[in-house]
């Protein structure tokens, strides 16, 4: 009977292993679960459940880091509103171009307008001094262009204004009083006769001092700035008209009075 006893007892298994894995078998099942569930759920919810279970399971790493699922379709009524709020984006930012283009067109114009106001206001001032010979406006790409006949003002081969003339330029002076005020250039030019006197011993070197005289006859007026004027001198260099001919020549011969644009198209 003993031995039989001992028999017995030597044939029974040691069944302590199936307590961890049953428990592994749970923590399996449960984590099946859980991803069966969160199949279903949002990108942030799922992070969120992924960073509860990195905690769990190694402390914050590894294995619950994976990118989040594909959310679930959405339904055409969202597709559409989507697609509508982007096309609104888009209008809006079309509309907005579209403002400042208009804007700008709108600020040309009006430089435009106050160009010929000014414009009118010379040739109103040429007409009642019979100056239409002498003096010409023009309104270009590049602004308003006063052309003055160098007849008008100097002697031949002189960069010294004529005293008789002086006030011819100081009544110009007038009419470039503006406010807020714009950039003016005066240029000086000549015919390409040669020229070489006790004074200037090149038709560029005329040109320039004929427009720095000029200017600052028109400088007198302290109602002028004189940080919005320049001067700028030519020679023969920049002919109106053919310099073959004594008319021609004489047309070369001239100041201009450059008012510029404040904006440009």
């Amino acid at each position: 009977m003993r031995r039989r006893k001992k028999k017995h007892d030597d044939e029974h298994m040691d069944e302590s292993w199936l307590i961890p894995y049953a428990d592994l078998l749970t923590l399996l099942l449960a984590l099946f679960i859980v991803l069966y569930a969160s199949s279903s759920v949002d990108a942030q919810k799922f992070k969120e459940l992924s960073q509860v279970f990195s905690e769990i399971f190694t402390g914050g790493t590894g294995m619950m880091e994976y990118p989040s699922p594909v959310a679930p379709q959405q339904s055409s009524d969202q597709q559409e509103k989507q697609a509508a709020s982007a096309g609104g984006d888009k209008e809006k930012e079309k509309e907005k171009e579209v403002s400042k283009e208009e804007l700008a067109k709108q600020a040309f114009m009006k430089d435009q307008e106050e160009l010929k106001e000014i414009q009118e206001k010379i040739n109103e001032y040429i007409k009642t001094n019979n100056l239409e010979l002498q003096f010409v406006t023009k309104l270009t790409d590049e602004g308003l262009l006063l052309t003055i006949r160098d007849n008008v003002l100097f002697d031949s081969g002189s960069a010294t204004v004529q005293g008789s003339d002086q006030n011819v330029a100081e009544e110009l002076s007038g009419l470039l009083e503006m406010n807020p005020p714009r950039n003016i250039i005066i240029s000086g030019h000549t015919d390409n006769v040669p020229i070489r006197n006790a004074e200037f011993d090149s038709n560029w070197e005329l040109s320039v001092m004929r427009a720095v005289n000029f200017m600052k006859i028109i400088l007198d007026n302290p109602s002028l700035d004189p940080q919005w004027f320049s001067a700028k001198g030519f020679g023969e260099f920049e002919p109106i008209a053919d310099n073959g001919t004594a008319e021609g020549r004489g047309q070369n011969r001239r100041v201009e009075v450059l008012i510029l644009p404040r904006v440009t198209e």
